[in-house]
């Protein structure tokens, strides 16, 4: 079966109505910004995988983009090839220092001169890491914490701690206009404090990264088997299915629900989503899952949606 081209909604930022230096907290207050095209909320993944993550979210007034993996020509192929055009940025938000969620900052800071958003340790890794030129565009920075929300533009943010092997990893939800999105990747399990995170979404984007038996019989040396297999890797198929099937964990209330961060070595789309159809099929009655299951796309982006 092939599985469905996959998109994601997204719910929220809001930029600091004035800039700071680098490095500095503020209180946020979601603010309108500059009028746009009459839209609520919509939501483009440009890329999601281990090779580079990056999402684009709009409202009327704001631009966020989600992760910044990609870099500055293959940002702009794929805003191109789903139809976007996007003359500016009024937010860049970090979700924690690995490169296929840094790698192209730089770059990206290059085409669109932007605040990045980011935990203050996250921020000392991403020094540490990227490369000189691309730490001289890094001129606007606001520190987040997890448990505090903010806003860019008319978007409201709320970070919260994942179980990953990173130095201070985030999930977050987004609202704007009356809708809640949330993504979360780069976990490796389901703590209860997540679980409260993703509920009341009309849109659900989690990481379905693994099948249990591809990676163990895969190319993968086996202490990085073992990571990904840990409570600080990522999430497999299975894991993925056991929440999805809880009533208690999972309320069934998105709209969209879309699989992400798929490796390419260890799963596959249709092997993800027969896991998470069985899933889901085993719920009956006023806990059935009534929305879309979408798979998101490593290589090419998912058309935008809009709720």
């Amino acid at each position: 079966m092939t599985p469905p081209p996959a998109f994601a909604i997204i719910r929220g930022a809001c930029s600091p109505q004035a800039s700071l230096p680098v490095g500095r907290r503020a209180r946020f207050v979601c603010a309108a910004g500059p009028p746009g095209e009459h839209i609520s909320l919509r939501v483009t993944i440009l890329a999601s995988g281990s090779s580079g993550n990056s999402t684009l979210l709009e409202t009327e007034r704001t631009r966020l983009l989600v992760d910044a993996g990609l870099g500055k020509r293959e940002t702009l192929r794929r805003l191109a090839a789903a139809g976007r055009a996007v003359d500016r940025l009024d937010g860049i938000l970090i979700s924690h220092e690995h490169s296929d969620h840094i790698g192209g900052l730089g770059q990206v800071l290059g085409q669109w001169r932007a605040t990045v958003f980011l935990t203050e340790t996250t921020h000392l890794e991403v020094k540490r890491l990227l490369p000189e030129s691309s730490q001289r565009r890094l001129d606007r920075i606001e520190h987040i914490r997890a448990g505090q929300r903010f806003c860019v533009g008319d978007i409201e943010v709320s970070p919260f701690s994942i179980p990953h092997d990173a130095a201070d990893p985030l999930g977050f939800a987004f609202r704007s206009n009356g809708a809640k999105v949330a993504i979360v990747t780069d976990l490796g399990y389901l703590p209860e404090l997540v679980k409260h995170h993703l509920r009341d979404t009309d849109c659900l984007v989690l990481e379905s990264n693994h099948d249990l038996e591809m990676l163990k019989v895969g190319p993968y040396p086996w202490h990085v088997k073992q990571r990904v297999m840990s409570r600080t890797g990522h999430l497999s198929n299975h894991s993925v299915s056991e929440y999805l099937a809880d009533p208690e964990g999972f309320d069934a209330r998105p709209r969209y629900l879309v699989l992400a961060h798929l490796s390419e070595n260890n799963n596959n789309p249709d092997v993800a989503l027969i896991s998470a159809e069985e899933a889901l099929g085993r719920r009956a009655g006023a806990a059935r899952f009534a929305g879309e299951l979408l798979v998101a796309s490593q290589h090419v982006p998912l058309r935008p949606f809009e709720l």
